[in-house]
């Protein structure tokens, strides 16, 4: 599979919920920053985040993706459960750096956003 397709499938396992099934596709020492923010290292970081942030599945709505040699960069948007049941929106641009065909390293540029 091409990076861009690993990226594809991987983003349908969180949309489905499947958090550990998403880190498969993840090196065992992926890193993720989340610029301004966060930085997280390893699987174990990646999974302690998404359960406490992912009350319930992200929804993706991607309007960019582009693939060239071992990243991948991916625009649009992304509505967010809040734990009082609302929804927040985010825009964001991720890049993604591959290595051997998983995903070993995350920049994300996400703000909040009015849609």
């Amino acid at each position: 599979m091409k990076n861009k397709e690993i990226l594809i499938k991987a983003n349908k396992t969180v949309a489905a919920g499947d958090y550990d099934g998403f880190l498969m596709f993840c090196t065992e020492d992926t890193k993720w920053t989340f610029v301004g923010d966060a930085i997280l290292e390893g699987k174990k970081a990646v999974l302690d985040w998404m359960t406490a942030n992912y009350i319930e599945p992200p929804i993706f709505g991607v309007k960019k993706l582009i693939a060239e040699n071992d990243f991948v960069t991916v625009t649009g948007d992304i509505k967010i459960a809040t734990i009082n049941g609302e929804a927040k929106n985010y825009a964001y641009c991720d890049i993604w750096r591959f290595h051997e065909g998983k995903m070993a390293e995350l920049m994300a540029f996400v703000i909040e956003s009015e849609e």
